[in-house]
């Protein structure tokens, strides 16, 4: 520690000054001790941080585009659950203590602003989720909710969400320059293709859950869901943990994606199409590529697609 300390300093005060001021308060170094520590070669525990620092630099430090890659967002635990699936065999610890040297960290998601706005007068659904988004396979629950994006003007544009509860996949999403529940369903469309061309479309039995915001529970709405094969569900104590896994997901689209300094923005939000380009951008990165901790730390569309690879064994060993 001390030969690191002359190093930092020495181009400042020189390595003879800054050893006598040492000795002078009981700290006894020799300049000839330094010069001789100095010329030893790198440690392997030295060498082996450089490459992890060089590799980590790569992910939190702007390229010559000014631009960070998406696993920037990533926190020590995170970034070294990622190394190891890259191959890098690194000790979390070494990944904690890196990035803590360098100033590296992920983000921390903000308070989520509520944008749907119940209609006293509607008829709801019934709540047929009560708070218990574990399901046991995919296509058993999906939620919804839209949140907003503030443009350069002032004006809003909208982002609405389908996700399925099993892996927190997000299967469909619309963006617009209105609240009108038309987007809210071209989401919902999205997502009922998305499953239809993966060979497993609804079938009237899957529940969509969402709060009781107007888009939600207006008639054209309702009558949507069905055509789609969806059994509507509306929650019914009115808090965010109602809809709690549409509302993390929200949170973290407007933490990775939205804020200034993401890796998925390319410069001011101007218009409705710069909301569309990087959130298709964060969608596609957070289906294939975003690790989840509740799913073991991979991303939901490998989680999904594990289930489907074991279930014919799932099938067999429950006959």
């Amino acid at each position: 520690m001390i030969c690191e300390f002359i190093a930092e300093h020495r181009a400042r005060f020189g390595v003879v000054p800054i050893c006598r001021v040492l000795r002078a308060h009981g700290v006894k170094i020799a300049p000839r001790t330094f010069h001789a520590r100095s010329r030893r070669p790198l440690s392997k525990r030295a060498l082996w941080d450089t490459v992890v620092a060089e590799v980590l630099a790569g992910y939190y430090n702007p390229d010559g585009a000014g631009r960070r890659k998406p696993e920037s967002l990533y926190g020590a635990e995170k970034m070294w659950a990622h190394l190891q699936r890259q191959g890098i065999e690194v000790a979390r610890c070494t990944v904690e203590r890196l990035m803590r040297n360098n100033g590296w960290r992920g983000v921390v998601r903000r308070k989520k602003v509520r944008t749907t706005v119940s209609d006293p007068t509607a008829s709801r659904a019934p709540d047929l989720v009560d708070r218990q988004f574990r399901v046991p396979a995919p296509n058993v629950l999906v939620v919804a909710d839209f949140t907003y994006v503030r443009l350069v003007s002032g004006a809003f544009v909208y982002t609405a969400f389908v996700i399925d509860a099993y892996a927190g996949r997000i299967l469909g999403w619309e963006c617009s320059t209105s609240k009108e529940t038309a987007f809210v369903e071209s989401a919902i469309r999205q997502a009922a293709g998305l499953r239809s061309r993966q060979g497993c479309p609804w079938d009237g039995e899957t529940i969509h859950h969402s709060d009781a915001g107007s888009q939600y529970t207006s008639v054209k709405l309702g009558e949507a869901l069905v055509l789609s094969g969806l059994r509507p569900s509306i929650g019914s104590v009115g808090d965010a943990y109602d809809n709690a896994l549409a509302e993390t997901t929200i949170g973290l689209y407007k933490t990775e994606a939205i804020r200034d300094d993401s890796p998925f923005r390319c410069g001011a939000l101007t218009r409705l199409a710069d909301v569309e380009l990087l959130t298709a951008n964060w969608v596609d990165w957070y289906n294939t590529s975003r690790l989840m901790h509740r799913l073991g730390r991979i991303p939901p569309a490998e989680y999904e697609a594990d289930y489907y690879a074991n279930l014919p064994q799932q099938t067999a060993g429950d006959r």
